[in-house]
């Protein structure tokens, strides 16, 4: 199997959406993570859930964990507000990631590399410089648990 053939469709956003608004992506569609595309719609990375969830808690609760218990639940109710008037290009890291990208002839174990390699929920599926869609760690799964 290829990866053109694992490729799905996936929710994109470019590095001037808003912060928000991807974040409910995520939440409502309970998605791993976002394809990042340029304004000229070319992928440029890919955003973590996981990344968008660290942004949300103060840096003096990820230095020390324990003060999490301290905070009120109003006090944690608030913290989506820290995604107000924000880009998405604000949520990713200062130093650019390698783009998790696999060819669309690249085997299943090229792709589960890639992901194991990069630590990423998904790969970008290219054709030159065109996406074709995405494979996410839980497709890849489920294509490698399935007997034939």
């Amino acid at each position: 199997m290829r990866a053109a053939e694992l490729a799905e469709e996936f929710p994109v956003v470019d590095l001037d959406s808003d912060a928000l608004a991807a974040a409910r992506l995520l939440a409502e569609h309970r998605l791993p993570g976002l394809v990042v595309t340029e304004a000229s719609g070319c992928p440029h990375t890919v955003l973590p859930a996981s990344d968008v969830v660290q942004f949300l808690v103060p840096p003096y609760v990820r230095d020390d964990p324990s003060l999490a218990g301290v905070l009120s639940e109003s006090m944690a109710d608030r913290v989506a507000d820290k995604l107000g008037g924000r880009t998405v290009r604000e949520l990713l890291p200062g130093e650019p990631r390698e783009l998790p990208r696999v060819d669309a002839d690249d085997t299943i174990v090229e792709v589960a590399a890639t992901m194991a390699r990069l630590r990423c929920p998904l790969v970008a599926v290219m054709r030159d410089r065109t996406l074709l869609g995405v494979v996410s760690a839980s497709r890849l799964l489920e294509h490698a648990l399935t007997p034939r």
